[in-house]
């Protein structure tokens, strides 16, 4: 099993457990569907769109229902990544009932989450068309669910910034004063030398900006620069910088981005801005569960 695939099952498992509360994901913990459910009884449901959106998650639906019924019958209708209207069927699925009851919430949760940030990503993707930026997310995820965020940011059509602290340098603010007496380029230049990791260096000024080219960073995000004149300066600035290194340096752009200011950053000439909304605000689509019947 891949590591991102390990990494949903247990998120799925523990989601089962905190709602049946206890680890062996036993039915009979369901005290409501134990008292008034037939044992065995198998049945059918669908989960329709209640609204617009963007899908996500359906892999952890899928495996909240299996990993409760192992010989439940699952019809995915549609794939992450694909729009759904008010009406639309997602999924339909046949399994034990009381499993089907007490998988419902944590199937629904992750959907609901997962496809929330699928939609939210897919209209800041829509927003920049045509411009050439990428639309990324950041770190501002849910504790735990980091990885099912990110791969929900990418089947809106985004892309994702670092996964974590161990797979690539970005020095912030912070960083640079800690390093102090050291320049903002010799700190940049440290990070550059003698590893793997691409280094990505956030600039508050052109000047900063400037000293991350020559300091051999691979992104320069420039942090809570104004759209318009101001951001499409500093671009100008590190591209100029990066051409007399005859190097090759991308721009990114982040602070103050939101739906209606995102086209501006867009067509200031950034190669890339970072949208920690994608993942901390999105809300939740709506999507819901309906017994059909027995089977």
């Amino acid at each position: 099993m891949k590591r991102a695939d390990v990494s949903l099952t247990e998120c799925v498992q523990r989601a089962l457990a905190e709602d049946l509360g206890r680890t062996d994901l036993s039915l009979e913990a369901d005290v409501t569907s134990r008292l008034s459910v037939p044992a065995g009884q198998p049945g059918r449901a669908r989960i329709l769109a209640k609204s617009p959106g963007v899908l996500a998650g359906l892999a952890c639906a899928v495996c909240a229902f299996e990993l409760l019924d192992p010989d439940a019958r699952i019809e995915p209708v549609m794939a992450d990544g694909a729009r759904f209207q008010r009406g639309d069927l997602v999924l339909q699925v046949h399994c034990d009932m009381r499993a089907l009851l007490a998988a419902e919430r944590t199937a629904l949760n992750f959907l609901q989450r997962l496809s929330g940030i699928a939609t939210l990503t897919r209209a800041f993707v829509d927003a920049v068309a045509g411009t050439g930026a990428r639309i990324l997310d950041t770190r501002k995820t849910t504790p735990g669910l980091r990885r099912l965020e990110k791969q929900a940011v990418m089947a809106g059509g985004g892309h994702n910034h670092r996964i974590g602290l161990f797979d690539q340098v970005l020095l912030k603010e912070n960083h640079f004063a800690l390093a102090a007496p050291l320049s903002y380029e010799q700190v940049v230049r440290r990070c550059v030398e003698g590893q793997q990791f691409p280094v990505v260096a956030e600039a508050r000024t052109v000047e900063e900006a400037v000293a991350a080219v020559r300091g051999g960073a691979t992104v320069v995000l420039l942090d809570n620069f104004v759209p318009g004149a101001p951001l499409r300066a500093a671009v100008d600035a590190v591209r100029q910088a990066a051409r007399e290194l005859g190097r090759d340096v991308a721009t990114e752009a982040s602070g103050g981005v939101d739906l209606r200011s995102v086209r501006a950053f867009a067509e200031s000439g950034v190669d890339r801005i970072s949208v920690g909304a994608l993942t901390h605000s999105a809300p939740a689509a709506d999507l819901s569960l309906l017994v059909e019947g027995l089977s």
